[in-house]
């Protein structure tokens, strides 16, 4: 009989990195390791790293020393770095971090298995030096797909042949249906899943590292996408997120840069599914037909999470991005005029180099006129290998601080007054967890999970009503705590 063998997958970062845990969970499962929610409970803790800002990345060395802390009293013998800031520094973050015992990046994935043995066994796998890896695929979007085949793309799935993949594949783990769909393996219960429409990014903003070290745009197959769905509904999960570096790309490299169009009311008809969300969205890029699928499909949510990061002319073309104030407007006006309550989120960068009073005032004055349900404000810092670090005209860090703090109270101001606004709104809430102090608690569709707010729902009589995880009930709001919105239940309506 195998050794028992067991695994701990710690996240952190976006919901990518979420899908790209379950992945190796399932590639781990395939192949008989037993996975355990507790890293202490583990033999092995993987740590899925995220290396897109300062603060992030502070918080995944802190996970992995927390994680190594374990082997001195706990079962963990071997704690490993994975994703993207493992990805991005290599060997470098091996030599800064050697309580770390493994640092591998997305090449081993695919024997993701083999490698965690090697390091439980005491042996070595040397990390790798960093490279470009949007070089390793064609310029052109359209010759990208047969090269893809070879390349490591997380959340895409196997470079193996499928004939490769075990037949008897444990309880609860998604067979891969083709050489690119994934082994998955779910790490929660949660009603909600992510589930992701490609990987990389084209763009080229200034202040932005992700494209090195995540690649260039590569969109999975619609069939892949449906059928992962599919396996998601069999598993209880009632709403799917669609996420990517940038879903408004979705198809270029397919020969159709329309296919999100064609593919949401297919994800929105699957058996068992009953919201679809599309997460990370450009404004350069909204067309008017994604806009009426968005606004006009059953199941689909009127959500739109738009990548603002600026309103001003001069800090949006140094970051190498399009548009202004007035035609952001016009864009949340296009939508609204199709969906009053559609939701909207974005997130700023305030302090950019060479940014000016006039031009944060002019972002003050979009924020204001935005009426977004979610704002993320972020201060800016150089990020390694980017453009805008070698920029000229950096604000003094004070000033960025300011500028941080001043439109983050801005912005929690307006988004608890958008929250007031929707008093009175009856809303279609996903029931998701249960409060010890306020009781069931859900999500309607212009909240995605943990960014935007939640629901917390009650009934006529003010008690908490009787529900469970994954049922979808009507709501009228009542009232509002913050971006948070209170709701009673219309049982008498229809709910599933």
């Amino acid at each position: 009989m195998p050794e028992r063998r067991t695994v701990a997958l710690v996240t952190l970062g976006c919901a990518r990195n979420e899908v790209d845990s379950e992945e190796l969970a399932g590639r781990l499962a395939a192949d008989g390791w037993e996975l355990v929610e507790n890293a202490e409970e583990a033999d092995v803790a993987v740590v899925n790293t995220c290396g897109f800002v300062e603060a992030a990345k502070k918080d995944s060395v802190d996970a992995l020393l927390e994680a190594n802390d374990l082997k001195d009293h706990g079962k963990t013998q071997a704690v490993v770095a994975v994703g993207c800031m493992a990805e991005r520094y290599g060997k470098e973050l091996a030599e800064a971090l050697p309580e770390a015992d493994g640092v591998l990046g997305f090449d081993d994935y695919a024997d993701i298995s083999n490698r965690l043995q090697t390091i439980l066994n005491g042996g070595s796998v040397e990390a790798h030096t960093p490279r470009d890896r949007r070089k390793l695929l064609p310029l052109s979007p359209v010759e990208r797909q047969e090269a893809a085949a070879a390349v490591a793309l997380p959340g895409h799935g196997t470079v193996e042949a499928p004939e490769a993949v075990p037949a008897d594949l444990p309880e609860g783990l998604a067979p891969a249906s083709g050489p690119r769909a994934p082994l998955r393996r779910r790490l929660d219960t949660s009603p909600v899943a992510s589930v992701k429409l490609a990987s990389g990014c084209d763009r080229r903003c200034s202040f932005c590292a992700i494209p090195s070290f995540r690649g260039s745009f590569v969109s999975r197959r619609p069939s892949d996408v449906l059928n992962e769905t599919r396996w998601l509904a069999e598993q209880g999960v009632k709403e799917v997120m669609l996420v990517s570096e940038n879903n408004t790309s979705y198809g270029k490299d397919l020969g159709d840069i329309r296919l999100l169009e064609s593919l949401l009311p297919e994800l929105a008809a699957v058996d068992g599914i009953e919201r679809v969300r599309v997460s990370y969205l450009q404004p350069a890029e909204m067309r008017p037909g994604l806009i009426d699928v968005l606004t006009s499909t059953e199941k689909v949510a009127p959500y739109f999470d738009l990548s603002f990061q600026h309103s001003a002319p001069d800090v949006l073309r140094a970051m190498r991005r399009f548009g202004d104030t007035d035609r952001f407007l016009e864009l949340l006006e296009t939508i609204r005029s199709k969906a009053p309550t559609a939701g909207a989120r974005s997130n700023f960068i305030v302090g950019f180099p060479g940014e000016t009073e006039a031009d944060f005032a002019e972002l003050e004055r979009f924020v204001t006129h935005a009426r977004l349900d979610a704002v993320g404000v972020f201060g800016y810092s150089d990020e390694d290998g980017t453009e805008a670090a070698t920029y000229e005209h950096k604000l003094d860090q004070d000033v960025v601080d300011e500028r941080l703090a001043h439109l983050s109270r801005l912005a929690e101001e307006l988004t608890a007054q958008r929250a007031e606004e929707r008093i009175g709104e009856t809303l279609e809430v996903l029931v998701e967890s249960v409060d010890e102090e306020d009781g069931w608690i859900g999500r309607a569709a212009h909240q995605a999970p943990e960014t935007d707010g939640q629901v917390v729902l009650t009934t006529a009589d003010g008690t908490s009503p009787d529900l469970a995880p994954g049922r979808m009930v009507r709501a009228k709001v009542v009232g509002t705590e913050g971006v948070d919105l209170v709701a009673e239940c219309l049982f008498e309506e229809a709910a599933r």
